[in-house]
Formats: C-alpha cells, structure tokens, sequence
C-alpha cells in the first residue's frame, strides 16, 4: 500500500495534475509499526509531507521518508500542545538538494539525511503540516 501511495502521487507529478516543485517519483517510504496509529494513518501523514515537499522544496529530490516511531513521540508532545491540537505525527525523511540550493535556504547538491516532518490533528481529524527541519 505504502508503495502505491508512492506511485499514484508521482504519476499524478508526471502528467501534470499538480505543479510539482520537489521530486518524489522514486521516493522509498520505509516499513514503519505503529501502536497508537493504524497504518492508514501513517499513510495520510506520508501524503501531507509529501505533498508540501512537492510545493515547496524545487530543485529538491525526496528520496526516503517513514514514521519515527511511538517511542519518540514524548519528545515531540509539545508540537500538538502550541497547536491545540490531540495528537502529533513525527516522520523522518531524506533528500538530495541540486545545484540551486532549492529555495536558496538549503546547500547545494548536498544530501539531507533525518529530516523530520512534525505533524498535528486534533478529534482524529486530517493532519497538517506544522514544521519540519532539524
């Protein structure tokens, strides 16, 4: 499922149905097991990462990303406090940056290894997207 998810997003890139900033066509989502979220969740929280990487990080290849785990999540508790929110989603990701340098803000043709994505939603809601970075 986690492979589809990959592929549907990167063929909706391909022809064009969404203009596309980052590129996640071979993006690798790592198995991940969660206790406190279904896989279906996970899965949704993959989709909003990957989709703000794909509007926001040109000249950017996302290249691994997957759940950080239910043990981490303590550390990460205070994200969903300053949002009102019920529950926080870490991911952690990798990417290749090209020689622009994507937004001028990254180093050029340089690799991003344990990129975290911090995710929010409150009743069981949809997630969004609240930081990500170091």
């Amino acid at each position: 499922m986690k492979k589809l998810i990959a592929m549907v997003l990167a063929l909706v890139c391909a022809i064009g149905l969404v203009a596309c900033g980052g590129n996640t066509k071979n993006v690798k989502i790592t198995d991940y097991s969660s206790e406190m979220y279904s896989d279906a969740e996970i899965e949704n929280a993959i989709d909003v990462a990957i989709n703000y990487f794909e509007k926001n990080f040109e000249g950017c290849t996302l290249t691994e990303i997957t759940y950080l785990g239910d043990d981490k999540l303590d550390d990460w508790q205070e994200f969903a406090e300053r949002n009102n929110a019920d529950d926080v989603m870490v991911l952690v990701s990798s990417f290749n940056v090209d020689a622009s340098g994507g937004d001028g803000s990254l180093n050029p043709n340089s690799t991003y290894t344990n990129w975290k994505w911090i995710l929010v939603r409150t009743n069981g809601g949809k997630w969004e997207h609240v930081d990500h970075g170091y």
